[in-house]
């Protein structure tokens, strides 16, 4: 189970940390004081990024992507689905032997709001996955909103995490990571070959969102608690 995995000692870089998604969860893992590392197209940028979403009660790095990718233990990809595969192509040496968690949600908008984006590989995760064979892909935080994550004045940020992947501790590890943030819960969802649905669902929440102006994410009913 993810309760029995001890993750608070790991570094965790974030590629597209300076972005709303990248940067609201370094905000909660520097929180939860984990060494938080975002990449971002130039170090002088990623400094610039860092800077802002550090306070006094926590201290975030910023260098470029490369570098963040290689300094540190996990790597979590948050860059925008326009730029995924050539940045991670770019970095096969810097990735390898890490695991890798993959929330990019391949989308498109347009007056009819959010829909998903066919992807060649089946999804951004399996696109990951076959640009880095040295690495371990899993696909994970794609559900959980931006804007929650950035405001500090919510204490727990209520939604289940559907963590998705090949091989088992790698999927335990990103489960007990995302219950490092307060009100998170990590699921296993299934296989990597399972991600397309998962990261098209964002559409349907963005949907969900505008209507009734909420920020909403998911609860996994009847599955308890690791204890």
């Amino acid at each position: 189970m993810s309760a029995s995995v001890d993750v608070s000692s790991l570094s965790i870089g974030i590629l597209g940390g300076s972005g709303p998604q990248g940067g609201g969860l370094a905000i909660r893992f520097a929180a939860a004081g984990h060494k938080v590392i975002i990449g971002s197209r130039s170090a002088e940028r990623g400094a610039e990024a860092a800077a802002k979403l550090s306070a006094s009660s926590r201290v975030i790095e910023g260098t470029d992507n490369a570098s963040a990718a290689e300094q540190a233990d996990i790597v979590i990809i948050a860059v925008p689905w326009e730029g995924h595969g050539e940045l991670l192509a770019s970095l096969r040496k810097e990735l390898a032997g890490k695991v890798v968690i993959d929330c990019v949600n391949p989308l498109g908008f347009d007056k009819g709001g959010a829909y998903p984006l066919p992807v060649a590989e089946g999804s951004a995760a399996q696109q990951a996955a076959a640009l880095l064979p040295d690495s371990t892909v899993t696909a994970a935080f794609h559900h959980v909103s931006a804007v929650l994550l950035a405001d500090e004045s919510i204490a727990e940020v209520d939604t289940d995490i559907l963590v998705l992947g090949d091989d088992r501790p790698a999927t335990d590890l990103v489960q007990a990571l995302a219950e490092r943030i307060p009100g998170m819960r990590g699921i296993y969802a299934g296989k990597l070959r399972n991600a397309g649905q998962v990261e098209a669902f964002t559409a349907n929440l963005i949907s969900m969102n505008r209507r009734y102006k909420a920020h909403a994410g998911i609860r996994v009913t009847d599955v308890p608690r690791a204890g």
